[in-house]
């Protein structure tokens, strides 16, 4: 179901009914001006960010392990098959977007991540220094994704009710953005440590959606998470888990366990449970 953007104005949506909030308007939830999300200068055409990339039914066989797409030069992407992967049995994807400067390449610990947990990853390439919806516009990016998405689905069987984009810094601020305006294709957004979602014509389903940031981040302040993107998603609806960690610009390997844990369906909105009470003098057993 489409809806429009976030509102910017002054108002708490928290005051306003949901109705109203919508009305509210299409804007961008725009950050400060910070280092990571200058970028390159906007790129002069806008496009629509909806992508018609859908999973199906395999027509070519993919290559087990880590493979390079194939679909650009200088600028590609990477797609991880596990090796227990069977055309019969559809598999959850994540799609990994890198931050301001980075390539895929980024997600190094990821294919491991994939194959223990039984999922396809995917990781293109922005087509500039960074992904053109944290420059303030949708552009070359969305077609790339849609390429690189539909070179996935013609060789991976995907489970459509287990479709995750995720990123990190600015590539976080593109994965809410785009997937924003693509709920009906992902299922879950994950946006670690992002700068702000630009405004789309609409946004489209309910995607749920995991938020993490650094409290110690120099390149975005936390603020940005916790007291801005995270409250308008919340007074617009949508289901979101948030995390912060003590440290800065990043994404710690326990951020990226709880991220994969809660897209695969576990419950981690409760907090660790504390060690049982020791009898007296005696340190509890770790």
């Amino acid at each position: 179901m489409p809806r429009a953007g976030f509102a910017t104005k002054a108002e708490d949506p928290s005051a306003l009914s949901r109705r109203a909030f919508v009305r509210a308007g299409l804007a961008a939830l725009a950050a400060p001006a910070l280092p990571a999300c200058l970028g390159l200068p906007p790129q002069p055409q806008q496009v629509s960010p909806r992508l018609s990339a859908r999973p199906g039914t395999p027509t070519a066989t993919p290559t087990p392990g880590l493979s390079h797409l194939g679909l650009g030069t200088d600028r590609d992407g990477l797609l991880y098959v596990p090796q227990g992967y069977s055309s019969d049995t559809p598999m959850p994807l994540f799609i990994g977007l890198h931050g301001n400067g980075q390539s895929s390449a980024y997600w190094a610990s990821y294919p491991d991540r994939a194959e223990s947990r039984g999922m396809v990853f995917l990781a293109p390439d922005s087509r500039g220094q960074t992904w053109d919806a944290a420059e303030g516009v949708f552009g070359a990016d969305v077609g790339f994704m849609n390429r690189a998405l539909n070179y996935t689905f013609e060789r991976c069987r995907i489970d459509p009710a287990r479709i995750a984009l995720g990123g990190f810094s600015d590539g976080a601020t593109c994965a809410l953005s785009l997937g924003l305006a693509n709920g009906d294709l992902f299922t879950h957004l994950v946006a670690y440590s992002p700068g702000f979602i630009l405004r789309a014509d609409a946004f489209v389903g309910w995607p749920q959606i995991f938020v993490s940031h650094g409290t110690l981040d120099p390149v975005i302040p936390v603020g940005n998470s916790r007291d801005r993107i995270v409250p308008y998603l919340q007074g617009a609806g949508y289901s979101v888990v948030y995390k912060e960690f003590e440290g800065g610009h990043a994404v710690p390997s326990e951020i990226s366990d709880t991220a994969l844990d809660w897209f695969f369906g576990k419950d981690v909105t409760q907090p660790p449970q504390s060690a049982p009470a020791s009898s007296a003098g005696r340190r509890p057993r770790p």
